[in-house]
């Protein structure tokens, strides 16, 4: 039985496949790159990820909204995703933090959804022939039509969408005590604090959380800020945050962490992050055929292996990296793709996957403490020749 059986809804594909549903969420049109998540727990997290900006997310999960959403599993202020697809919808949440039913909060925001389809058949459609544009609507019920639309509508390819996540103003994010549900609460700097600037791509509050719980006391930046005024807080670090789109087209934050790179200051990159850091010391990007995400991603080098959370489109050429400079740390071990990376004489370093683990695993966390820790070698270091 549908949620809403008088309202049909229909997902059409740039290739011209059509998949007919049922809407849940808001009414209306949505297109964006249509791509899969494999995680059967924290569509909540996914939904609110700016990482997915520009996409509508398929949840191979079977059966969605059991839990239904809370403000405390938010990783922004709304959902960033441009629609979801599902098998199922689960109408009755069943959860004691649950404030409100999946349905009605994608509603509240504005997000388009169609269930119903068979999300495998989908699912394998991306596989075999890759990520591309789709649509959905409950208005445009002719998949001519609505395909029009989509071929209409720009490629991921070469797209900047940090613009449309990063904050629009400065603030600071330090340790809190409002969330109960934290891991590893224990986790400390030994009592010392630093201060980091973390550059605004589209950042999930559970990197803050986790640098917050690390000792550190953070000033998040838009991306559009400069080298010369990131400097002025005389960090002990940056950080580089997640975030949407293609990573070469990122050309400010490429330039600015060029001009970074001279400071000489620990710099630590995830994600987005992580390429843009590439890309500024003369690494290539490419596009993924269909993407890494999910929430068990084995990465790891020489029989050190984590199991992590990943989520992105693109990656950095493992080819194009300074071999005399740059060092491969991490291997994405399903397609051999770069995973991390750290420069031989400077104290950077970043991960192409999710450390923070919202949600997903704990096995990276370790990486937040490498960054403390290079933080206090590179204090320490100043003190002496001082």
């Amino acid at each position: 039985m549908s949620l809403s059986a008088d309202t049909p809804a229909l997902l059409v594909l740039a290739d011209g496949t059509s998949y007919r549903g049922w809407s849940f969420g808001a009414t209306g049109t949505t297109i964006g790159e249509v791509v899969f998540n494999t995680g059967m727990t924290g569509y909540q997290e996914v939904l609110t990820d700016p990482s997915y900006c520009g996409q509508i997310v398929t949840f191979t999960y079977p059966e969605l909204g059991n839990t239904g959403v809370n403000p405390e599993d938010e990783e922004s202020n709304h959902p960033q995703v441009k629609g979801a697809i599902a098998r199922n919808i689960c109408k009755r949440p069943s959860n004691w933090r649950s404030t409100q039913g999946l349905p009605e909060y994608l509603k509240e925001h504005n997000i388009p959804g169609i269930y119903g389809i068979d999300t495998r058949s989908l699912t394998r459609k991306i596989r075999i022939v890759g990520a591309m544009n789709g649509g959905i609507s409950t208005e445009i019920l002719d998949p001519a039509e609505l395909l029009a639309q989509v071929q209409a509508a720009p490629s991921m390819r070469g797209l900047n969408l940090v613009p449309e996540v990063t904050t629009d103003k400065i603030y600071e994010w330090g340790r809190r005590t409002d969330a109960p549900w934290e891991f590893n609460p224990q986790s400390s700097s030994n009592g010392e604090t630093f201060t980091v600037v973390a550059i605004d791509f589209g950042i999930k509050r559970n990197i803050l959380r986790r640098l917050a719980t690390y000792g550190c006391r953070v000033i998040v930046v838009p991306a559009n800020t400069s080298a010369e005024d990131i400097l002025k807080y005389n960090p002990d670090g940056i950080f580089l945050s997640n975030g949407p789109g293609d990573p070469a087209a990122v050309q400010e934050g490429i330039e600015t962490t060029k001009k970074l790179l001279a400071s000489n200051k620990p710099m630590f990159g995830i994600c987005l992050g992580h390429q843009i850091l590439g890309l500024s010391m003369g690494a290539d990007t490419f596009k993924l055929k269909f993407g890494h995400r999910g929430l068990n991603q084995p990465a790891g080098l020489q029989r050190q292996v984590e199991i992590t959370s990943q989520n992105h489109s693109f990656a950095l050429n493992a080819e194009s990296l300074a071999a005399d400079s740059v060092e491969v740390t991490h291997l994405n071990l399903n397609d051999r793709t770069v995973a991390g990376m750290r420069h031989k004489t400077l104290p950077i370093f970043s991960v192409q996957y999710h450390p923070e683990a919202s949600p997903g695993p704990h096995d990276a966390d370790y990486i937040f403490e490498r960054f403390v820790e290079s933080m206090r070698q590179t204090r320490q270091g100043s003190k002496a020749l001082g």
